[in-house]
Formats: C-alpha cells, sequence, structure tokens
C-alpha cells in the first residue's frame, strides 16, 4: 500500500510535467501501479485514494486554505535497503510532518526523480517545501528561499581503501542534480581531477556506495551526517574531507513563501529547544536534584499556578516554589508539556521532577501513581454556564438557590457539557451523569484551558462547563459573561504530586507547606493571586492569552529577525530582559535603547540613534548574529542560542573562557546548561579567574540571564502550543 501511494503520487507528479520528460521507466512504474491496484482491488482490500495533485504557487495563507502541506522529495531517499537509526532522513521525516500538524495542515509527500527536479518542483507550485538533507549553495539560493541551518556538515569523498585519491582522474558518481558536482570542480587540481558522473533516476545512499565497493565507480559523495551512519556497514571504504566544503542543511520554500519561512524558522527553533529539555529526563530525588541544583516543576499555563504578565512569569504555585527552590538553593526551571499531554505521563517519564498545577487530589490520580503533598488548598467544582442561562439571570448565584430548586444532574438533562478529559472533572461528571434521566453529551476537548471552555460557553457553543471554585473566583474579577449554576462536588484538595520512587523530595516538600502554610508569605501570597480583586483585575485581564501581541514592537522584531534567522520570539524574550520594553532605558555602563547597545558597537555596525526602537532592534539583532559567527559551526543548533545570548550579556571572551574552563574540569564545553554556566560561575572566584584569559566576570549575571530569557521564551510557546491546539479542538 505505501509503495503504491508513492508511486502513484510520483505519476500525478509526472503528470503536471506535461509528458515532457515520459520515460520507459515511469511507463514501467505505471503497469506496476496498475497492476498493483488490480490485485489488490481483487482482493477486496480498500484503498487509501491516490493523490491528486495541484499547482499552487502561494504562501502560507494559500497553503491552509488547501489543507494540505506538500513536501518535496527525490525518489530513494525512502528506499535504502539497510535500514539504520541515526540517518536523518527519518528526522527530517518526522520533523516536516510535525510541523504540518502544527498548523492544521495534512503531510503530503511528491516524490521526484532526482535532486534536480526539486527546484523546477518547487518553483512551479508542484510542491510547497524542499524537506530533505538539501546542501544551501549561492546557485541554489538565486531560486528559492532557505530556511535557518538545521545542521552543518562536511563533504566527503568516498573511495576503496589504498586507492590512490591524490593523482589522476577519479569519476565520482552522484546524483543528477546534486550540489556536490560544484564541490568537485573546485577540488581539481593539476594533479588530480574529480569528475562528475550523473546517475539517471533514483538512486539510493547504499547504490551509490556499493557501487564504489564493487568498482563500478571509482567514487561518491555524501555529507558527513549520512557518511557517519552508512559507512559502518562499508568497511572496505574510506572518507576524506572535501577542503573548504563545509555546507549548510537547509529546507526550501519558494522566494514568496515568506510567511512560510518565518513560521518553520521559529519551529525549528522551538523543537530544537525543546527537545533539549526532554533530553535532559531523568528520574530523580532529593539527593539528584541537589547536585544538579536545578529543581523541575511541570506545570500549565494556568491562572492560578503560571502565567506571564507584561513579560514576568507570574503564579501562585511559581511563587511558591520559587521560594522553596531559594531556600535550599536551587534553580528553578518550570516545563510545560504540550497541553494534550498528561502531566501524570510526563512526571513518569521523567520530564520534571514534581507537577504544581493547581492538582484536585483524586483516586484516579494516585491509581496513576501520583503520590501527594499535604494539601495547601481547598476547593470545590463548580457548573458554569452563559449569564443568560442563569437562574433569575444572576451572574454571581453562588448556585446554593439553583441547586436546591433543581438538582444539578437534572439540569444537566439534554444538554452539553464540555470538559478537558485530562482534568478531575471528566470523572467526577461520568459518576454524576449516571443519574440523568435524559441523555447528556458529555464532550472531551483535549488540550482546552478552562478559560477557553468558559469562552466558549459564554459564546454558546456549550451548555456548560465545570470550574474550579478558585478559578471561577480569578475569573469573575474582570468578566461577566459568565456564572455558577451550581457545585457539583464538595470541598477537594488541592496539592503537589511527586512520583512514589521520590520520598526525600516529598519529605523536602511537606516540611516547606507545614513551615509556609497560613504563615506571613504565604498569606501574602494567596492574596495576592485570590483576594485583592483591583490587583487581580489588572494581572489577569492583562495576561498573555496568545502570542497576537508580545510587546507594543512585534513588528520591528519581525522585520529584522527573519532574515537574521532568528526566531522573533526569543529576540522580544531577549528585549524584556534588556529593557523592559523601554525604549529610553540607559544601563550604568552606558547602553542603550530596547536592546540594550553600547554606543560604540553601534557605530561599528553602521547604525546610531539607540533610543529609537528600530535602531536598537536592529542593532541588537545585527550584534547577536556577529556574536554567534565567532563560535564553531560544530555547536549544536540550541547550545549556539545559549551561548550567543551569554556572549551578549557578559562578553564572547568570557564565554571562551568558561568553555575552556568546563572542559578542565571535566564537564562538556559544547553545552550550556549545567556544564559551561557552572563553569561561568566559578570565573567570579580568584583561583579561577587568574587563570582566565579575559579575567573576571560576575559569572551570576550570564547565568540568569540565559535561564531567565529561555524560560520566558518558553513561557511564550506553552501560549502558542495551547493556542493552537484551542483552534483545533474548540
Amino acid at each position: 500500500m505505501a509503495m503504491l501511494l508513492l508511486v502513484a503520487a510520483c505519476s500525478g507528479e509526472k503528470t503536471n510535467k506535461g509528458g515532457d520528460e515520459a520515460r520507459g521507466q515511469e511507463e514501467g512504474q505505471e503497469a506496476a501501479a496498475e497492476q498493483l491496484t488490480s490485485d489488490l482491488a481483487a482482493s477486496d482490500e480498500e484503498l487509501v485514494p491516490a493523490f491528486e495533485n495541484y499547482i499552487e504557487r502561494g504562501d502560507l495563507e494559500a497553503i491552509k486554505a488547501r489543507g494540505t502541506l506538500r513536501l518535496l522529495a527525490p525518489l530513494g531517499l525512502e528506499e535504502e535497503s539497510l535500514p539504520r537509526d541515526g540517518l536523518p532522513t527519518g528526522e527530517w521525516r518526522a520533523l516536516a510532518e510535525k510541523f504540518a500538524h502544527q498548523h492544521g495542515l495534512e503531510p503530503q509527500w511528491v516524490y521526484v526523480d532526482n535532486f534536480a527536479q526539486l527546484i523546477p518542483a518547487l518553483i512551479d507550485g508542484r510542491g510547497d517545501l524542499i524537506a530533505v538533507n538539501f546542501s544551501r549553495t549561492p546557485a541554489r539560493a538565486r531560486q528559492v528561499a532557505f530556511t535557518r541551518p538545521l545542521e552543518y556538515v562536511q563533504e566527503q569523498l568516498i573511495t576503496r581503501r589504498a586507492t590512490d585519491t591524490d593523482q589522476g582522474e577519479l569519476q565520482v558518481a552522484l546524483r543528477k542534480g546534486s550540489a556536490f558536482a560544484e564541490t568537485l570542480q573546485q577540488q581539481s587540481t593539476e594533479s588530480r581531477v574529480l569528475t562528475p558522473r550523473f546517475l539517471e533516476g533514483p538512486v539510493t545512499q547504499d547504490e551509490l556506495l556499493e557501487g564504489v565497493v564493487e568498482g563500478t565507480f571509482d567514487a561518491t559523495v555524501i555529507d558527513s551526517n549520512l557518511a557517519e551512519v552508512l559507512l559502518v556497514d562499508y568497511p572496505g571504504l574510506q572518507a576524506e574531507d572535501l577542503r573548504d566544503s563545509r555546507r549548510a542543511i537547509a529546507w526550501a520554500v519558494r522566494r514568496n513563501g515568506q510567511k512560510l519561512e518565518r513560521a518553520l524558522n521559529e519551529y525549528f527553533t522551538e523543537q530544537h529547544l525543546i527537545a533539549a529539555q526532554r533530553r535532559a529526563s531523568a528520574l530523580r530525588d532529593w539527593d539528584e536534584i541537589q547536585q544538579t541544583r536545578t529543581l523541575r516543576v511541570l506545570t500549565r499555563n494556568h491562572p492560578a499556578s503560571y502565567f506571564m504578565w507584561r513579560g514576568e512569569l507570574m503564579g501562585f504555585d511559581y511563587e511558591l516554589l520559587q521560594r522553596f527552590a531559594r531556600d535550599h538553593g536551587l534553580r528553578l526551571s518550570m516545563v510545560v508539556p504540550g497541553p494534550d499531554v498528561d502531566l501524570a505521563e510526563a512526571l513518569a517519564a521523567g520530564q520534571g521532577d514534581l507537577i504544581a498545577a493547581s492538582l484536585t487530589v483524586t483516586d484516579a490520580r494516585k491509581a496513576q501513581g501520583l503520590v501527594f503533598t499535604r494539601p495547601y488548598m481547598q476547593v470545590t467544582e463548580q457548573l458554569v454556564t452563559a449569564v443568560d442561562n442563569l437562574p433569575d439571570n444572576d451572574s454571581h448565584s453562588d448556585g446554593v438557590d439553583a441547586v436546591a430548586a433543581v438538582p444539578v444532574a437534572q439540569r444537566l438533562n439534554g444538554k452539553t457539557v464540555a470538559v478537558n478529559p485530562f482534568s478531575s472533572y471528566y470523572t467526577n461528571l461520568t459518576g454524576l451523569l449516571a443519574s440523568a434521566q435524559e441523555p447528556v453529551d458529555l464532550l472531551p476537548v483535549a488540550g482546552a484551558t478552562t478559560e477557553q471552555l468558559i469562552d466558549a460557553v459564554a459564546e454558546g457553543r456549550y451548555d456548560y462547563t465545570v470550574v474550579d471554585s478558585h478559578l471561577v473566583a480569578i475569573e469573575q474579577t474582570y468578566r461577566d459573561d459568565f456564572g455558577v449554576v451550581g457545585d457539583i462536588s464538595g470541598e477537594r484538595d488541592i496539592a503537589w504530586a511527586v512520583r512514589g520512587d521520590q520520598p526525600r523530595l516529598l519529605e523536602q516538600l511537606n516540611g516547606f507547606l507545614n513551615k509556609y502554610d497560613r504563615g506571613l508569605f504565604f498569606n501574602v501570597t494567596y492574596n495576592k493571586y485570590f483576594r485583592e480583586n483591583k490587583r487581580l483585575e489588572k494581572k489577569q485581564r492583562e495576561r498573555l492569552r496568545d502570542t497576537s501581541m508580545l510587546s507594543p514592537y512585534d513588528s520591528l522584531v519581525r522585520k529584522y529577525a527573519q532574515p537574521a534567522d532568528k526566531d522573533w520570539r526569543m529576540v522580544v524574550s531577549q528585549m524584556y530582559q534588556e529593557s523592559r520594553f523601554n525604549p529610553k532605558a540607559r544601563s550604568f555602563a552606558g547602553a542603550r535603547g530596547l536592546m540594550q547597545v553600547m554606543p560604540r558597537t553601534a557605530r561599528q555596525m553602521g547604525i546610531s540613534g539607540l533610543y529609537e526602537p528600530e535602531n536598537s532592534i536592529r542593532a541588537g539583532v545585527a550584534y547577536m548574529g556577529w556574536l554567534e559567527e565567532r563560535f564553531p559551526r560544530s555547536l549544536p543548533f540550541d547550545q549556539k542560542i545559549y551561548f550567543t545570548l551569554a556572549a551578549y550579556n557578559a562578553g564572547h571572551g568570557h564565554v571562551r573562557d568558561a568553555r575552556v574552563l568546563a572542559e578542565q574540569l571535566g564537564k562538556d564545553p559544547n553545552r550550556w546548561f549545567d556544564n559551561v554556566e557552572e563553569a561561568m560561575l566559578l570565573l567570579s572566584k580568584p583561583e579561577y579567574y587568574k587563570k582566565a584569559r579575559f579575567g573576571y566576570v560576575r559569572g551570576r549575571e550570564p547565568v540568569n540571564y540565559v535561564r531567565e530569557i529561555r524560560d520566558r521564551y518558553f513561557g511564550y510557546l506553552s501560549v502558542a502550543r495551547q493556542e493552537r491546539l484551542s483552534e483545533q479542538s474548540l
């Protein structure tokens, strides 16, 4: 079936070319497809309709109108004769399909015969994105727009062992359209000539390598990321780096596809940083947490637990755990999984050390393996509806009279109740509705937040939803379009949760709650989030709910971030860290404007007037680009972002010293968190900074700087993910 779809897609692709390149091979493929179709039909198996291609040359809006993202690839990449882990082909495929789904699009692979046909197919509108191991070259960049690099690779000449590659002529087998041909021309000398031999039709990497082994070809060229995996199976072959042939691997869109390109660049940054966070997964108890000096907290973007207000991270759970971390000399790292991820499953997988998300204590959650701390709050679960549906139209009914007059279960007869299936509401409603006299439509809306469900109820899309009483109180400080019908539960405990194998962490958390519960700090913090209506209204009304506007300068940030291959949301996060969005900000050292660039640095880039927002943003983005180039290309994508941020704050020289010191200490000089950042902290001590080339640095500043920018950026991402999922589910 998979082969039928591949051949059908390819056949459709060739039809769009008008038949001017038809070959006997194509006729054979079409005949094979017809025979396979006949065989499957004869066996009464259900066929998936073949994809019928079309011409579309628009940007992201036009692609979304079609509902399909067409991903271009050459035949052969999916036909490796030896399946192997580690090949980028599968990684690129999964990355591209996830991007499509994230934007509500159906991914559809469209195959062409070889690399030479990829760009023409893209330009002609027979595909939307080249999503393969594609080298970014000047010649290609004149025809299409490239995303920021996914990685950098070294081009390698592959020959048989004991072959003298320094003299004579070598016939080098290449796929038609390969960018390697340009490299071979540059590498040829008087004593050695590398002549490309282009192969027609789809050719796999294994066919190229086997041809070299068998002597059919003198040599071939492959990228180092492929060679690292493939050559393990070919001990008779050797690899030689072609000099000055390090290239960026990137994806390509049409030159008018600026919005698609921007969405891809943002996606790459997001995925790399999230993937790095997930790679840090570990099942830890208190001793391991203290060793790393970081407490990872699983939470939700939530009005009571964790949210963003004007660039500041806030929330009741967040502030309590900040104090806990400070008391124990720990750094706090908030981890917000996708809204469709069960927090209990994320905890079990080691993505965090505890859950703090206004979690109700239930038997069902205990059955999942959660162990709860002592409770720090009690709430009731309340049925809410649009204000026009309330008894006597009382928008602030406490539900007592309504419940006495009409039982809640009876009120739900024949109605719709929408709740998130991961919430405790869903389980409780299931039991409650067993006594309903008429059918009740209980709608599980995966990934929806409480606020989004209240919005949907207020707009009349659903009759009811269920909300914890403390969240009702928060929401009613700034809106009056919904009200409470009645309680569907008695008081329930809210607590933090850990795994059963974390007895020492549980002991520490309970000790903290015993110490602070109902004390001055706890009461002041509680009142700040749940009782002081004037402050509550301001904070909740201005709480970040979508990513349509992160700052007053978003359009300017996008203008300069996109050409520099930067995620604009990361730049906004950095801008808030630098100036709190104050364009007239000035530091004690003389740095100016939104991005706090020194005038001398700006002058070197031909920029002045740093109190003007556009000039400051342009200078900041340009300076970040200059700093990024100072680090090795071999640094992982995500780590280069963190090193560049640290250099922006502390200077490239101090970061270089920290990398050297990290290696001396047996840490990884290519990883910032828990490695180079630890060395940076030591550079404020005489025994270390006196031996460093650039001397003393206040290491705490760049360490906090990078962490706070990253955490704010992740806060933006959690809102964006919630936004996307709600668009698809509500």
